[in-house]
């Protein structure tokens, strides 16, 4: 597993990034000339980093040309394109994907499930979720319910997204105290999101919390202050993601664990843990 911290500094939302969807039908072809214009590539650039002709491109975008599963290779690694996307144009050309796409809950992932299990009950007594490439929530440890407990039930009802959880006026916005301040950030980060993988889900959310212009860039290292009763929690946050899988379920899980920013956070978290086991 890999870890990354640090916060995203937001931008203004173009209608193209929210909008330019990938061909809906399976033709190889558009769905490479989509991903080349989508990561703003010429021919001539994308087929440099292939070691192919323009001409030869020219024609697997056109259909003139059908690619190998070599080729299919080569362009998903010089076009940079999700695991999803990637078994999304093996199958368009007509070949077996060499990735899965198993169910979180399938034998064949039982592994990953002993690992998720195990780190969010290792980080215990702070809060840990696991969410999935649309940000709806996977698991939790029971840090982060505690501090969802008083929320509506009707906003935990699954599929629960984290993003509307937090800036739903239903959810948690009303008690973060830098709320401009995380929005910036945490949409930034979906626009970053976004833009590598095209995923509608994002887009949407894209839409639904749009960022004023005027609002100020994150710090260097984000945070989230949080209301509970009369304290004020501040959170840091890391994001851990499993390397080098073949799977697009597993590829697309993010472990976000939160951190006690200072030390009254992390003993209240402690004395809430030990007042929920008594």
């Amino acid at each position: 597993m890999s870890v990354t911290t640090g916060s995203v500094t937001s931008g203004s939302v173009t209608s193209g990034s929210v909008t330019d969807e990938a061909p809906t039908r399976d033709d190889v072809g558009a769905l490479v000339r989509h991903w080349r214009e989508r990561r703003r590539l010429s021919q001539q650039a994308l087929s440099d980093r292939c070691g192919v002709s323009t001409r030869h491109l020219s024609c697997i975008e056109t259909g003139k040309a059908h690619p190998s599963p070599a080729m299919i290779g080569q362009l998903s690694e010089a076009l940079d394109v999700p695991l999803r996307v990637q078994r999304r144009l093996y199958t368009a050309a007509g070949f077996v994907p060499d990735a899965s796409e198993l169910p979180l809950g399938s034998p064949g992932l039982a592994q990953v499930n002993a690992a998720i299990e195990l780190i969010l009950a290792g980080h215990e007594p702070y809060p840990a979720l696991v969410i999935d490439g649309g940000w709806d929530l996977v698991a939790a440890n029971d840090a982060a319910y505690r501090l969802l407990a008083d929320l509506p039930g009707e906003l935990l009802e699954p599929p629960v997204n984290v993003v509307r959880l937090s800036l739903d006026p239903r959810g948690l916005a009303p008690r973060i105290v830098n709320l401009a301040e995380w929005q910036a950030g945490i949409m930034g980060r979906i626009r970053h999101e976004h833009e590598i993988s095209g995923d509608a889900r994002l887009a949407a959310l894209l839409v639904e919390f749009p960022v004023p212009a005027t609002a100020a860039a994150p710090d260097i290292v984000l945070t989230v202050r949080l209301r509970a009763g009369d304290d004020v929690l501040s959170f840091l946050t890391t994001t851990t993601v499993f390397g080098t899988t073949r799977d697009v379920t597993v590829a697309e899980l993010a472990i976000e664990a939160l951190y006690p920013a200072d030390p009254a956070t992390r003993d209240q978290l402690v004395a809430l843990a030990s007042s929920s086991s008594a």
